[in-house]
């Protein structure tokens, strides 16, 4: 058994994007309980219900997917009085993937019709089989082993 665990966090399409580019990730406005759950080669999903942040715009789809690599939870200063926590992570391209066709086939939704309940949290875990199809739908020609 590899021990990989597989989680789902939300985070805006406009932010989502920052992290791709930057090879990182943040969670919860930048606290660093949630990562430190994290272990190298775990995957994160990362949901965006809106594209912007500061918008109203919603989005309702899986934005990026990648695989924790950094050891360690670091902070990063991005103004004089934010200095959110980071974890580095491996990004692989992907397609935009809405999430309400998912819903019936997901296995941690046990009541479809709330089924906005988990995102409240922020950052959640999530079995194999939930990850693998979501990850299915994500990587159109890719194929990765876990």
């Amino acid at each position: 058994m590899s021990g990989q665990r597989y989680w789902i966090t939300v985070v805006s399409k406009d932010h989502i994007k920052r992290g791709v580019a930057g090879g990182f990730m943040q969670a919860n406005h930048g606290k660093p309980g949630s990562l430190k759950k994290l272990h190298v080669n775990d995957w994160v999903i990362f949901y965006s219900p809106k594209v912007t942040y500061q918008g109203d715009e919603k989005l309702q789809a899986f934005t990026a997917i990648g695989q924790v690599t950094g050891k360690e939870v670091y902070q990063h200063q991005m103004s004089e009085d934010f200095i959110p926590w980071r974890r580095d992570m491996k990004f692989y391209p992907c397609r935009e993937t809405p999430f309400i066709p998912l819903i019936p086939l997901m296995d941690f939704i046990r009541d479809k019709k709330s089924w906005g309940y988990h995102f409240r949290f922020g950052f959640f875990e999530i079995n194999k089989h939930d990850f693998d199809l979501i990850r299915e739908k994500m990587l159109a020609t890719e194929t990765i082993t876990s």
